[in-house]
């Protein structure tokens, strides 16, 4: 199996070595346009296969995507990171433009890829791809929903003193402010979360989660990488692995949840075809609201994207 990485910056180079660290494939390729990059960070990780230790053969190339032909999984984390003050539709200009080129070459080397998403802002950038690739829509998706759910069960796990493998939770909507936390769906051991936490400090961790990232480049001066290019390893390893798990996901809705030609985070089934099933789980009258109002958010900045004439 080989798995491409377009992007050697924080994020991707985090995905890249925790699918070597996992042996998820025998090939991973990371690509950057900055001389040289790729090439030092992979063979970094490279020397680290003997403490680890791990098989899979990691290699670094300047935009030479010949380098990624045939690939099982390219995941494109390229474009530029969050500054402060900086909202993700901000980015969608510049971005947009870098995802359409990357796209189009990695469509070029490997037209029978499944492409996964990470560049922001995330639910446009996905459709960006999806609009240049012409792949059908369950091989081109965005991982925002993975990363959105582990910083949700982080801050619940600090909070509860428990161990974050116990807790289980969903979330939906767009990947940002307008998120869709579901508590009615969180559990600890199987216990509804909302049998162990007051309101008041589960909606706090709500609010904290939706702001999840913008906390990140208020400390760091820039966008997160650790859990982002874990939750994005994660994807690519039930893809390539044919596990088959559960994860919310910038999915394209055909009539899922009476949306459609939308890009927006619900549960999938990930697997070797990429996204296998959609899965409808029920809403109250509350959750649909903020998700029809997370869609139209969401509707709104492909809209932007739809107007610059790009595809």
């Amino acid at each position: 199996m080989k798995v491409s990485v377009i992007g050697a910056g924080n994020v991707g180079a985090t995905c890249a070595n925790v699918l070597a660290q996992k042996e998820v494939a025998n090939e991973i390729v990371l690509l950057d346009i900055k001389e040289n990059l790729a090439e030092g960070k992979a063979l970094d990780m490279w020397e680290t296969s003997p403490i680890w230790p791990f098989g899979s053969r990691v290699k670094g190339v300047t935009n030479d995507y010949s380098a990624t032909k045939d690939s099982d999984v390219v995941v494109i984390t390229s474009g530029l990171p969050r500054k402060p003050g900086m909202s993700r539709d901000d980015l969608i200009s510049t971005n947009a433009g870098i995802v359409k080129s990357v796209t189009e070459n990695v469509v070029k080397h490997s037209p029978n890829t499944i492409i996964i998403i990470v560049s922001n802002p995330l639910d446009v950038m996905s459709y960006a791809a999806y609009l240049e690739s012409k792949f059908p829509a369950n091989r081109v998706f965005g991982q925002a929903g993975v990363l959105d759910t582990a910083r949700y069960r982080a801050f619940l796990a600090e909070e509860l003193d428990v161990n974050p493998k116990d807790i289980q939770a969903l979330l939906m909507g767009g990947h940002g402010d307008t998120m869709v936390p579901l508590p009615r769906y969180t559990t600890v051991a199987g216990i509804p979360v909302t049998q162990m936490i007051d309101k008041e400090k589960l909606d706090a961790i709500i609010e904290r989660t939706k702001k999840g990232g913008g906390e990140i480049v208020n400390l760091l001066g820039t966008s997160a990488w650790y859990a982002p290019g874990a939750a994005a390893a994660q994807m690519v390893e039930s893809v390539v692995r044919d596990q088959k798990r559960i994860f919310p996901c910038c999915a394209m809705l055909n009539g899922e949840y009476g949306l459609k030609d939308l890009y927006i985070g619900v549960p999938v089934k990930l697997g070797k075809n990429g996204i296998e099933e959609i899965i409808e789980v029920e809403l109250n009258s509350e959750e649909r609201a903020f998700l029809d109002h997370s869609a139209g958010a969401v509707k709104e900045v492909m809209g932007v994207l739809d107007s610059m004439a790009l595809f």
